[in-house]
């Protein structure tokens, strides 16, 4: 388990994840952290529905956080998975460069569905919370896509694009939440926390 260097507060906060993304957006809302290392299988399961697969993903993120916390005393443990759906396929992180072509060049001209849900488990509760967007790219040229994936933004990112890097250049409308875009609903995440006392 790592953790930041901030002083916590009388309850203990733990984000179950090791995205950059995701600290930066929790450290918006005023909040002091530790950090949990958690390494969940994401594999979508036969007739499991887009968003029924990012809760569950969530959910065991959060799960799996608790039980490395879970004799702290106050320990309340966020949990937050984000992908991108087209055409309800689930397009996770790109495995290598082709991976991310394939990922943008379908993603090109076209409405996507960008999911993402928070879990927030502690004091023996648990509640979540789904965040559902709609981005629309504009059609993208060979050029400008061989041009993306060779900066290195792509990996490691759901749908092969960070709405806060140089992908916001193809983005010709948001409907829904940018920071769930990016990774970490701020809106629901905060709802949640608030439930549990925390903000």
């Amino acid at each position: 388990m790592t953790t930041n260097a901030l002083t916590y507060d009388a309850r203990m906060l733990y984000l179950a994840s090791q995205s950059p993304r995701r600290r930066e957006l929790l450290h918006q809302l005023g909040l002091t952290f530790a950090v949990l290392d958690i390494d969940i299988p994401e594999q979508r399961q036969h007739g499991e529905s887009a968003v029924d697969y990012v809760s569950r993903v969530a959910r065991e993120k959060a799960g799996a956080g608790w039980l490395q916390v879970a004799a702290v005393a106050d320990a309340i443990v966020i949990g937050a998975d984000t992908e991108v759906v087209l055409d309800d396929e689930v397009f996770g992180k790109p495995a290598d460069a082709a991976d991310a072509a394939r990922m943008l060049r379908r993603l090109s001209g076209r409405a996507h569905r960008a999911i993402s849900a928070v879990w927030v488990l502690g004091g023996g509760r648990q509640e979540h919370a789904i965040s559902q967007s709609n981005v629309e790219f504009a059609a993208l040229s060979d050029a400008q896509i061989a041009a993306y994936v060779g900066t290195g933004e792509p990996f490691g990112r759901a749908g092969a694009y960070a709405i806060q890097g140089r992908a916001a250049a193809f983005i010709r409308c948001l409907q829904g939440s940018y920071s769930g875009v990016m990774g970490l609903p701020l809106h629901e995440t905060a709802v949640l926390l608030h439930r549990f006392a925390v903000l």
